[in-house]
């Protein structure tokens, strides 16, 4: 008799889900952080990327956050690789998610090659919510699917538009980049620990924003996370004793 196994029987003891909720949850992620893409284009193109170059990132790059804080950084005067070096690290937990989804959609290594560009923070969340294998590999594509699409359309749209209305800035334009991705941000801290690092990361990009060169203060931020759990484990050793 085979035993149990639970990457092959996800969710054990959960109810299977229909298809068609699968597809319309995962569209309602896609569409709903897809139009965004509008705020990104609009961003990359006032920083002073032209139209392909705009259009280029989000097809090859394809994580918002770390084109956010490229474009981000490029617009405040700091150098490529200090904006490359500061996308490049938020990007990393895309290879974190990319370890779990592999045992949990078993793709082929064939497919697993196109696969890869859909592994964000989106696409992980939807599969990982899936009661099936069958469900989260819906969930998986359709979500990937609709985001690529409609962020690489709006990106396009916002590029245009950007550079029909010239400068960004005048219009209030230049928060734009920001204020979404503070948005998409917020919902995904909800324990203290999570608050903590952001919180942290905050002051600390904040505070060292006047005196470091442009893109270096988001690297610093990036040490937030360690000095959290540095503290909080330190502070778990003494209430042992």
């Amino acid at each position: 008799m085979q035993e149990p196994n639970a990457l092959t029987d996800l969710r054990v003891g959960r109810d299977d889900k229909p298809d068609a909720a699968v597809v319309r949850d995962a569209l309602g992620v896609g569409v709903a952080v897809g139009l965004s893409g509008f705020a990104f284009g609009v961003t990359s193109a006032g920083s002073g990327l032209t139209l392909l170059q705009t259009c280029v990132l989000s097809l090859l790059v394809f994580t918002g956050a770390s084109q956010f804080a490229l474009v981000g950084a490029i617009a405040a005067g700091g150098s490529p690789f200090t904006a490359a070096a500061g996308a490049f690290f938020l990007g990393v937990r895309n290879a974190f998610y990319g370890l779990r989804l592999s045992q949990v959609l078993r793709l082929t290594r064939a497919v697993r090659l196109f696969a890869a560009q859909w592994v964000i923070d989106e696409t992980t969340v939807v599969t990982l919510a899936q009661p099936t294998r069958r469900s989260a590999r819906i969930g998986f594509v359709v979500t990937g699917l609709s985001l690529y699409v409609l962020w690489n359309l709006t990106t396009l749209l916002g590029a245009v538009g950007a550079e029909a209305i010239g400068d960004t800035a005048a219009w209030g334009l230049d928060a734009a980049g920001p204020a979404v991705f503070l948005a998409l941000l917020a919902p995904m801290l909800k324990t203290g620990t999570e608050r903590a690092v952001a919180g942290l990361a905050v002051v600390l990009g904040l505070g060292l924003l006047p005196v470091l060169p442009a893109g270096v203060p988001v690297l610093v931020a990036a040490l937030a996370a360690p000095a959290v759990l540095w503290a909080q484990g330190r502070r778990a050793g003494g209430e042992a004793r």
